[in-house]
C-alpha cells in the first residue's frame, strides 16, 4: 500500500513540476518585446488612361574598353569620374612580348628584302638573256618563279609587321570618344585577357531611355512620336522621342524594347536612373496595378515575398509573384490585395511569427 502511495505522490510531483516549467516558459515567451514596424497600405495604380511603362536611363554613347591580347596591366592613368578627351591614354599594358615579336618580324623583313632584291636582279638579267635567246625557256621559268616567291615572302613579312603594329594599339588603351570614366575593372598588376572589360566610358551629354512595352500595347507605338518621362529620384520631367522599336520579344517574355532619345536632360540626370515613361496613347487593357516599393521585398533564394500584419499583430511572411518594375516600385501579380497592409521597415530583425508593434 505504501509503495502505491509513493508512486502516486511521485507522479503528482512530476506533473506539477512540468506544469510550473511550462508556465515559466510561456511567460518568458509572452514577455518578448514587440518589434516596432512601419506599414504601408497596398497601392492601386489605375489613375491614368494613358500608357505608362518603366524605363532605365543610359548614356547614348558608352563603351566597355578591352584588349585583344594577354598581358599585365602596367598602369591605369585615370580614376572613376575623370573627364577624358578622345584619344587620351587610359590604360597601359605590358607589351614586352609584342616588342620581341616585332624585333623578329623586322629581322624577317630585312632578310626577305635582301632575297627579293637578289631575285629581282636575277629576273631582270635573265629576261634580257632570254630576249637574246641565250637561255632556255625552263631556265627563264625557274628564275621567274624564284622572283615571285621572294616577292611573296616580303609581302608576308610586311603583313606580319602590320599585324604586330595593330596589336600595339591594344597595348595602350585610349578613349574612343570624349566622356567620363564610370568604372574600372582592373588595377595595376592584374592580368588583362582578350575581351575582358578593363574600363568603362560614357558620354554624359546625351541620354536615352530603354523601356519595355507589353505586346498588347506595342502596335500603338510609332517611331518619332514625342513622349514624357518623369525621373522621380531627381523630381524632373523630361521630353523624349521614340528612336527605335524592337520587332521581336523572343527573349524578353512578351515585352518589346523601345529606345527613347531624351531632349536636353539636366546635369542631375545620371545613367542608371529609373524613369516612368508616358506615351500619348490610350491603354488597350485596363488593369489595376498593385505596386509596392522594392525595399519592402524579402528574398529567399528564388522566392520573393513581403511581411504582412496578422490578426494577432505578428509578422506574417507572404510569398508573392512579381511582374514589371516601375522605377522604385514593383508590380505584384499575386499574393496581395487592396485590403491588406505590408511592413515597409522594422526596428529589428523580422521573422515569421515575430511580435510587432505598428508605429
Amino acid at each position: 500500500m505504501k509503495k502505491h502511495t509513493y508512486i502516486i505522490a511521485f507522479t503528482l510531483f512530476t506533473l506539477l513540476f512540468s506544469a510550473c516549467g511550462n508556465n515559466n516558459k510561456q511567460a518568458a515567451t509572452d514577455n518578448t518585446p514587440a518589434i516596432k514596424v512601419h506599414v504601408n497600405a497596398v497601392k492601386i495604380n489605375n489613375n491614368t488612361p494613358f500608357l505608362t511603362v518603366s524605363g532605365k536611363i543610359q548614356a547614348t554613347e558608352s563603351a566597355d574598353l578591352s584588349t585583344r591580347f594577354m598581358g599585365y596591366v602596367n598602369k591605369i592613368h585615370v580614376e572613376i569620374g575623370d573627364q577624358v578627351n578622345q584619344g587620351q591614354l587610359l590604360v597601359s599594358i605590358n607589351n614586352s612580348d609584342l616588342e620581341a615579336k616585332r624585333a623578329q618580324v623586322n629581322a624577317g623583313i630585312s632578310e626577305a628584302t635582301v632575297a627579293y632584291n637578289n631575285a629581282k636582279r636575277d629576273f631582270e638579267r635573265f629576261t634580257n638573256l632570254f630576249a637574246s635567246k641565250s637561255i632556255s625557256q625552263k631556265e627563264m621559268d625557274n628564275v621567274a618563279a624564284n622572283y615571285e616567291m621572294a616577292k611573296a615572302r616580303l609581302e608576308a613579312a610586311k603583313g606580319m609587321k602590320n599585324e604586330i603594329n595593330a596589336q600595339f594599339e591594344y597595348a595602350n588603351i585610349t578613349a574612343p570618344f570624349s566622356g567620363i570614366i564610370t568604372n574600372k575593372y582592373v588595377k595595376s598588376g592584374d592580368m588583362a585577357n582578350p575581351g575582358m572589360p578593363l574600363i568603362s566610358l560614357e558620354n554624359p551629354k546625351q541620354f536615352e531611355i530603354l523601356a519595355m512595352v507589353p505586346e498588347s500595347e506595342i502596335s500603338q507605338i510609332n517611331k518619332g512620336i514625342t513622349v514624357s518621362a518623369r525621373v522621380k529620384s531627381v523630381e524632373e520631367e523630361l521630353k523624349g522621342t521614340v528612336a527605335e522599336i524592337s520587332s521581336s520579344a523572343r527573349h524578353t517574355g512578351g515585352q518589346y524594347l523601345v529606345k527613347i532619345t531624351l531632349e536636353k536632360p539636366s546635369k542631375n540626370v545620371l545613367s542608371g536612373m529609373f524613369a516612368t515613361v508616358l506615351f500619348p496613347v490610350e491603354k488597350q487593357q485596363d488593369s489595376n496595378l498593385v505596386l509596392i516599393p522594392q525595399e519592402a521585398i524579402v528574398n529567399n533564394g528564388q522566392l520573393t515575398g513581403v511581411y504582412t500584419v496578422s490578426a494577432t499583430n505578428t509578422a506574417l511572411l507572404r510569398w508573392l509573384r512579381l511582374g514589371r518594375t516601375y522605377g522604385d516600385q514593383v508590380e505584384v501579380l499575386s499574393g496581395l490585395n487592396s485590403e491588406e497592409s505590408y511592413i515597409i521597415s522594422a526596428e529589428g530583425k523580422l521573422y515569421n511569427g515575430a511580435k510587432i508593434s505598428i508605429q
